[in-house]
């Protein structure tokens, strides 16, 4: 059995993915660390409310067989681009390296689709960035998902990305296109439990595309 430790429970796939840990047998505990209660209860779940501008705080508590993140926020959200790279970037960051330097073997992030260091675009860049600097952490498994634009019951409301949403399912009818079509939050937990339990070391990017693929393959290991 695996210990897991997550942030970003309280958001669409890290609420998505915190169901799917608690209810795998093959997960014995699971530490969240969230900024806000989840208001979630289960005997399998340590909760710990935290300050990630303090992450020393919490930095000895950064322990298990894998650490998943799935934390992110928008620039509306967040107020400047500045802090949303607080959240995005600073605050990963830092979990993961405490968690690196405790000995957790496995780490895996949710990016996004067209992460890339170099971009001349604020928000592919920082996710790049981040994306890079998490690889040369030294986990002993790294992997790096790359989902397309979110699907799923988000808690605040999101007109725009609605509507984008419903544009973007075209994307299912066009096969040149379909690895860019929308994700459901729960197919994207699906493919991060799966790559967790990959026993081949080193560090991974799986684009778009291949998260279809690695969550049909837990789907299947589930029925």
């Amino acid at each position: 059995m695996k210990s897991a430790a997550m942030i970003g429970a309280t958001g669409l796939v890290g609420g998505a993915l915190l169901d799917l840990l608690l209810e795998d047998d093959r997960f014995s505990e699971v530490r969240s660390f969230v900024r806000r209660s989840s208001g979630r209860s289960h005997d399998k779940l340590r909760e710990h409310v935290v300050d990630f501008r303090k992450p020393e705080s919490f930095a000895n508590d950064l322990v298990g067989d894998v650490l998943f993140s799935t934390l992110g926020t928008t620039r509306k959200k967040a107020g400047s681009q500045e802090a949303q790279r607080e959240v995005d970037y600073t605050f990963q960051y830092e979990t993961a390296r405490s968690a690196a330097k405790n000995g957790v073997a496995c780490y895996v992030l949710v990016s996004s689709t067209g992460a890339n260091a170099s971009s001349g675009l604020f928000y592919n860049r920082m996710k790049g960035q981040l994306d890079q600097a998490v690889s040369e952490l030294g986990f002993a498994r790294c992997h790096v998902l790359r989902p397309s634009i979110l699907d799923g019951n988000r808690q605040e409301s999101r007109p725009a990305e609605r509507l984008g949403l419903a544009v973007m399912h075209v994307l299912d009818y066009l096969p040149g296109l379909r690895a860019y079509r929308p994700i459901h939050a729960k197919t994207v937990a699906q493919a991060m439990v799966h790559v967790a339990f990959s026993e081949e070391t080193g560090s991974y990017v799986h684009e778009a595309a291949q998260l279809f693929e690695l969550a049909a393959h837990e789907q299947g290991r589930a029925t």
